[in-house]
Parts: structure tokens; sequence; C-alpha cells
């Protein structure tokens, strides 16, 4: 199996991406700026830092096949799309493949349609997460093929406040929304995590956007 290298490894996306890539035999190295949620375990190397620092970020990477961003949209110190093309540097020293938990207003609403942060009238307190986002898609897609990415954006209605339960289901488009029958977007946060390391370890696609909802 491979070694992982999580950065956000605490927040609601991370901490489901490094249970399961656990549960399924990888190695992991989660890093956290407060990694007082993680707990030991076999498999598991916990590094307390920062993806804005140039060392750790330098010394975490060595020996990593897959580089995971699960980071904010945005925080204090840095937004994503700068993080990503921190971890873009990364990667391509160690020869590692970058994913990035990404978001779904990057989404079109139908094939050919508007993009879904373009669609819905969101809340002014949204649009900088929604800008993040964009941002860090645009900094993969702009990138040299050095590395090799994929930017994976959950169902629109993803979070802790929907965490929903596990069913070992899911499924996978690209880069237009999936609705369920009744018109709802949704995942929870054990079956994103699934999709995200399935892809992991039997990769689908290269340079590219995924998608993953019932």
């Amino acid at each position: 199996m491979s070694k992982a290298v999580v950065f956000g490894a605490t927040g609601y996306a991370g901490s489901h991406i490094v249970a399961e890539l656990l549960a399924t035999g990888h190695e992991v190295v989660a890093v956290a700026r407060n990694t007082d949620k993680l707990e030991a375990r076999d498999g598991l190397t916990v590094v307390q830092g920062s993806v804005t620092d140039a060392a750790v970020v330098e010394r975490v990477a060595q020996d990593a096949d897959v580089i995971v961003s699960a980071l904010p949209a945005a925080t204090d110190e840095i937004t994503l799309g700068s993080a990503v093309k921190t971890l873009l540097s990364a990667a391509a020293r160690v020869n590692a493949r970058l994913g990035v938990v990404g978001g779904a207003t990057t989404l079109r609403v139908s094939e050919g349609g508007p993009k879904l942060a373009q669609a819905v009238d969101f809340p002014a307190e949204f649009q900088g997460v929604i800008t993040a986002h964009a941002d860090a898609l645009s900094t993969l897609e702009s990138s040299d093929d050095s590395v090799d990415w994929f930017y994976f954006s959950p169902a629109a209605e993803f979070g802790p406040q929907n965490p929903g339960t596990r069913t070992g289901t899911y499924r996978v488009g690209s880069t237009v929304l999936l609705n369920d029958e009744n018109g709802s977007s949704r995942i929870s946060g054990d079956d994103y995590a699934i999709a995200f390391v399935d892809e992991i370890t039997s990769p689908t696609v290269r340079r590219a956007q995924l998608h993953a909802a019932y």
C-alpha cells in the first residue's frame, strides 16, 4: 500500500480520509496545527505543523506516494490556492500524486451549464470560500504536467451538518453536480472518504476533477 501525507488531518473531510486510509492498510502521515484529536494508531505518524512551514512540508513529503490536501478554503495564514501551489511543488520534488478535497461550487449544474457558484445566489459570507476553491482548481489546471493531481469535489450538502451514515456506495462524476431522485446532492463523510481513498488505491483519472455523491 502507499504512503499518504494528509494536510488538514483533523478537519471534517481530513479526519474521515485518514481513518479510511488506515483502515485500508495505507501508511499515513497526518499533519495538523493542533494534533490533540489524533490518537496513536498502527500505521499513523502524527506531525504538528502547517503547510506554511516549508521545512515541515519538505520533511513530511519525503518518500510520499500521495499528498492529500484536506485544508480549509482559507485561514488567517493562507488560502487554498496558495497551499495548493506549495503542495504541487512538494509533489513534484518527490514524484508524488496530489489529491485535493475540493468544493461543490466548482461543479456545473448541468452539462454545459453554469457552475453552482454562478447558478445560486450564495450569501456574501460564502464568497471567500467559493473564490478560494475556484482559485485552487485553476492553480491545478494551469500547472505543468510534472504532477499527477486530482481535485475531488463532494456533494453540495456535504459537511458536518449532514454527517449521514456509512453505506459503502457512491456515484462518481466529473464536472457536473450529481443529484439523487429527490433532487438532493448528498454524501456522508465516510462514503466521501471511501471514494477519495478508492481513487488513491486505484487511480481512474490523471490531472482531472472528480465528484462523488449518492
